[in-house]
């Protein structure tokens, strides 16, 4: 029964590593109210001091202490060999001045550092519980593991946690009572530890907050046994005989008294040992009937035999628990695959199998392909051919260009003199107007195809959960990479839109080969206003005469719209509007035609271009 403390122990350290709630280890969880000597008792079972001291609350974290006695050469031997089932080894330290090379401790945190003064060891608590808990006296749930070993111990493993407080002092959290009480019950309510409440002698036990919480988990007392600290310290004329014989608050593990160092004993450096030869005096002098079954001594064998049994009695059900983890785990680790090898080779192929995977996807030939929607390259293509392809076609040449903008921008491009012909700025003009609409199509079809790139992203990885499983860091770094990449190209891809549609804004080409109307309608104009020339002079007087008709009005008659009431008929030449509710001339009404038809035309030849464009480039 010996080596039971021991394998809990290696268990309790490999739990602490993998995850410590997988299973519920059999334990002594050490609980009291802060000053009522909790720390003082523990330091007197190892006979040595390391722990922190302090006024305040000062174990802010849960500290998992393990003893382990290494009293034979053998096992000293087997110690420092490194067979601590911790996965780490122990050396054998060299001899410092004052103590002895068979006492050292290991944290868990540090595994490779070897502690053999004891006064570090304390600084090593309290930089680590800095280090989680800050500075401000808050507390953490993280736990301290120590391993401490030592000849002239016995075989224990405690949890020093937190003691109860009631008022925030300081800089405490405001609900620091809360989160201690949380923190305490986290621990004791685990059925397979042990609790030992321990409370001050100098005050009620019947209102004592360890045995109140343990009472709350453990109404039976089964599992709780009470300590009683400060014998020494109770008023005259008073005794603690009622409260050790459990005549006032039964407990079933039994009720143990102890005399703790005091303040000044721990100034004047007062080694335990002195102590506790002060302590069995004491007992013996004031609870002779008692002394045997009391103090420092007397509880650590009890803490080492009731742990034991317990232990002895929870290994069944421990050992079916670790049995099926093992199996769970097992299985899970045999669904990763073979062991890795070459770790170089293994990345590679797993993310070049990504990679085909995604090309995969985009060219149709991937293993699993979609029937319930259109996915990867088919939906591109859809993009690119139906979407983005009817937007084009349903975007009409002429609209948002009226005729009054047609006849206007003519106008503008004459100047001062009236031109023979349709000036060719005009339909540059005009043209250029419309086709700066294909660019916002344009944009928005980058878009779709971006987002459609980054649904591939999550196909390929549905489809490779295998790889997931066992990798799940490296697939979210595949992911994040792919995911930068076809966010950064983005932005230029856009830029390329904006490039085409500028390329057919610089440059107007009145020559190409598909602009074939352009000369038929020169032609159709040429022709017309020949005929005009040669054939329409009656038609033209008659028009003049009818201009002048038009402006020769009585003096006395009504104001236009550009009168003003003190000198008479006035035109406002900078605010005259173009008028449009009279009829188009016949020649106005043929050059409006003329620009449109050919704005018409330019027009379909740049949409096909930029639509061709764009589908060639998907297929780059």
């Amino acid at each position: 029964m010996d080596t039971l403390i021991p394998v809990i122990n290696k268990l309790q350290e490999i739990f602490g590593t993998v995850g410590a709630e997988l299973v519920q280890l059999p334990q002594i969880v050490v609980v009291g109210s802060q000053s009522s000597g909790k720390s003082s008792v523990l330091e007197s079972i190892m006979g040595r001091d390391f722990l922190p001291r302090g006024s305040g609350i000062v174990t802010r974290r849960p500290l998992i202490l393990q003893l382990v006695n290494v009293a034979s050469a053998e096992e000293r031997k087997e110690a420092a060999s490194g067979d601590t089932g911790a996965g780490h080894s122990h050396k054998r330290p060299a001899t410092y001045p004052g103590i002895s090379d068979e006492e050292w401790g290991t944290f868990l945190h540090c595994r490779s550092k070897i502690f053999t003064d004891f006064n570090q060891m304390r600084q090593e608590i309290e930089s680590e519980t800095e280090r989680m808990s800050g500075t401000n006296k808050g507390i953490s749930p993280e736990p301290i593991h120590l391993k401490i070993y030592s000849p002239s111990i016995l075989n224990l493993t405690l949890v020093d946690l937190p003691g109860i407080t009631k008022v925030p002092v300081g800089d405490q959290p405001h609900d620091i009572e809360q989160q201690i009480r949380e923190m305490l019950g986290t621990y004791i309510s685990n059925p397979n530890s042990l609790i030992l409440a321990v409370t001050a002698a100098n005050t009620d036990l019947a209102t004592s907050e360890a045995l109140k919480l343990a009472r709350d988990v453990d109404p039976d007392g089964r599992r709780t046994l009470a300590v009683i600290t400060k014998l020494d310290l109770m008023d005259a004329g008073t005794d603690a005989m009622d409260v050790l014989t459990g005549r006032v608050v039964p407990v079933k593990l039994g009720i143990i008294g102890v005399v703790n160092r005091s303040q000044h004993d721990i100034n004047v450096n007062k080694s335990i040992s002195d102590a506790i030869q002060d302590e069995q005096s004491f007992l013996q002098k004031k609870y002779p009937s008692l002394a045997n079954r009391n103090g420092t001594k007397h509880l650590s064998k009890t803490l080492n035999r009731l742990l034991m049994h317990h232990i002895r009695d929870c290994l069944p059900e421990l050992k079916t628990r670790v049995n099926v983890l093992t199996a769970q785990y097992q299985s899970m680790l045999n669904s990763y695959g073979h062991p890795i090898e070459d770790h170089n080779a293994t990345l590679l192929q797993i993310i070049t199998k990504f990679a085909t995977e995604y090309c995969n996807t985009i060219e149709g030939t991937a293993k699993n392909i979609e029937t319930s929607e259109l996915c990867g390259g088919a939906r591109i293509c859809y993009i690119f051919h139906e979407t983005f392809g009817r937007t084009l076609e349903s975007i009409d040449p002429l609209t948002g260009l009226t005729t009054l903008d047609v006849l206007t921008a003519i106008r503008n491009a004459t100047g001062p003199r009236p031109a023979l012909f349709v000036p060719e700025v005009s339909f540059e003009l005009l043209v250029k107007r419309q086709i700066k609409r294909l660019e916002e199509p344009g944009l928005r079809c980058v878009e779709l195809v971006h987002e459609e790139l980054q649904r591939i992203i999550q196909h390929c990885s549905t489809y490779n959960t295998q790889e997931l499983l066992r990798f799940p860091k490296l697939h979210d770094a595949i992911v994040e990479v792919v995911t930068g990449l076809l966010r950064k190209r983005l932005p230029v891809t856009n830029e390329m839109v904006h490039n085409l549609v500028a390329i057919e804004l610089a440059y107007i080409n009145t020559k190409h080969p598909d602009f074939s109307d352009a000369a038929m309608v020169s032609a159709s104009v040429n022709s017309s206003q020949s005929e005009v020339l040669q054939d329409g002079g009656r038609k033209w007087k008659g028009e003049k005469a009818e201009e002048r008709s038009s402006e020769e009005k009585p003096r006395n008659a009504p104001s236009t719209a550009y009168s003003s009431p003190s000198r008479g008929p006035v035109v406002n030449l900078l605010d005259a509007p173009v008028p449009v509710s009279r009829r188009l001339s016949l020649r106005e009404q043929r050059d409006c035609e003329v620009i449109q038809r050919l704005i018409k035309s330019y027009f379909l030849i740049v949409r096909k271009s930029i639509q061709d464009r764009r589908c060639s480039d998907r297929v780059r």
